[in-house]
């Protein structure tokens, strides 16, 4: 029943576990990217925070694809040094972008290390020229959080990107796209695992409003994920 409200408002797939997940989305990337490329010559790619991300970006360490066209930004970013293990943007690196020859002056990251403010304001001047994206990577946190955008959080709607304060989760300090910004794709993947945000999809099927549900891209939503999240 759950899975069926959600329809209305997005395409899903339920697949066996996490690890499924990161191969489906895998291969979704490289299926979008080789699209993107033949319809417009490159590839624009919002990236994500969290583990599920991550396997996927391993996945996508050894496979073969036209990097040379690919350019990727980032969903949210964490006010941290450049080089703490916490950030979203040393993750990637070192799951996948240190090991493909995508262009460096091809990955933007979000200078987050400079403070909440004036990152974002810098992050919003560099993606206002590239909008929109071809696709955008999400996750799901347990109280339906998206990026770095918190339940009961407030972000002003002519922004593509705003610093983030008192955030809930450690670090309190953060850069984020708005919604408005992750909306501005042709597609938008979103993924979700784990049983402990079954909670935050069923509050999202019956209507409530939570961060995620503000995500309005140019086509429905692609949520991914697996039997445990799903509660099968």
């Amino acid at each position: 029943m759950m899975m069926e409200r959600l329809s209305k408002h997005l395409a899903y797939t339920v697949v066996a576990d996490s690890a499924t997940v990161a191969h489906v989305a895998a291969e979704r990337i490289l299926l979008a990217a080789a699209e993107a490329i033949a319809d417009h010559g490159h590839f624009t790619l919002v990236l994500a925070g969290g583990s599920t991300p991550q396997a996927a970006y391993r996945l996508l360490a050894v496979a073969d694809a036209a990097w040379s066209q690919w350019h990727i930004y980032f969903g949210d970013e964490r006010c941290l040094p450049a080089d703490d293990h916490e950030r979203n943007s040393r993750m990637a690196f070192e799951a996948w972008l240190t090991h493909v020859p995508i262009p460096r002056e091809q990955i933007h990251l979000i200078r987050a290390e400079q403070g909440a403010e004036r990152a974002a304001a810098e992050y919003n001047a560099l993606i206002e020229a590239v909008l929109p994206f071809d696709l955008v990577l999400l996750g799901m946190g347990e109280d339906g959080h998206t990026a770095s955008l918190f339940p009961g959080q407030q972000h002003t709607d002519d922004a593509w990107a705003v610093p983030v304060y008192h955030a809930p989760k450690p670090p309190p300090e953060r850069v984020s796209l708005t919604s408005h910004a992750l909306s501005n794709s042709r597609a938008l993947l979103l993924m979700v695992t784990g049983e402990t945000k079954h909670e935050a999809l069923q509050r999202w099927a019956n209507g409530e409003s939570l961060p995620v549900t503000t995500l309005h891209p140019q086509t429905p939503i692609q949520l991914l994920l697996d039997r445990a999240a799903a509660g099968l």
